[in-house]
């Protein structure tokens, strides 16, 4: 039972020491030349564009749904003013970046990390230094750093669709006063609240696209 625990122990915080260099590595090499501008622009398109239209869609029903609660719970305390500062707050500081997060994960994280499974498992990032081509600097830190810029300007519009959804909702189909529901919601809503989204998103991204990297890249390990 003792080996077991201690094999275990073992493995986990080599597990964690080869993640954490992995990440160091990727990152070390965005901001060392040479720079190559066109394999981040293709993860640009890949991670962040044509996410674009599930982004969107999404957005639509959240902020719908969101709001449709949210004025079921404060019509009953008769508070529906405050439905345009419950809806930009929840989205802007909780909502937006979490889903956003899982939305790209399931399209492209997963993709990202098949792809780079498939290189390794197939041998050709053994080939790449065999070329003396850095399989960092070649595959993981273009990705590393699309992920980087994309999450925070797709959580904005996610958040930005989402709010408007709720727009819809609540002034279009419950006649609440449009002075209320923006006004409340520029009261409510601070600076802090979207820095402190636009932090999350970019920490999320950035732990999505680790995970997805590292695990394809060390396959058999």
């Amino acid at each position: 039972m003792l080996s077991t625990t201690t094999n275990f122990i073992i493995d986990l915080t080599e597990r964690i020491g080869r993640s954490g260099i992995f990440l160091v590595n990727g990152l070390w090499k965005i901001i060392t030349p040479p720079y190559q501008v066109y394999p981040i622009i293709k993860q640009l398109n890949f991670i962040g564009a044509r996410s674009l239209l599930v982004i969107v869609v999404s957005g639509v029903f959240v902020g719908m749904v969101v709001a449709l609660q949210f004025y079921d719970t404060l019509f009953r305390f008769g508070s529906v003013a405050l439905l345009g500062s419950a809806v930009g707050l929840s989205l802007i500081r909780e909502l937006g970046p979490v889903l956003t997060a899982l939305i790209i994960i399931g399209r492209a994280g997963s993709a990202i990390c098949a792809e780079i499974s498939i290189m390794r498992n197939e041998q050709q990032i053994d080939a790449l230094e065999c070329m003396a081509i850095d399989p960092y600097k070649y595959l993981i830190a273009p990705r590393l750093l699309a992920t980087l810029i994309s999450m925070p300007i797709l959580t904005a519009i996610f958040i930005f669709i989402g709010i408007f959804s709720g727009y819809f909702v609540g002034v279009i189909l419950f006649e609440v006063s449009p002075g209320s529901y923006l006004g409340g919601m520029y009261d409510s809503v601070l600076w802090r609240d979207i820095f402190m989204g636009s932090l999350k998103s970019f920490f999320f991204g950035l732990i999505m696209i680790w995970v997805a990297t590292a695990k394809g890249f060390y396959l058999h390990l």
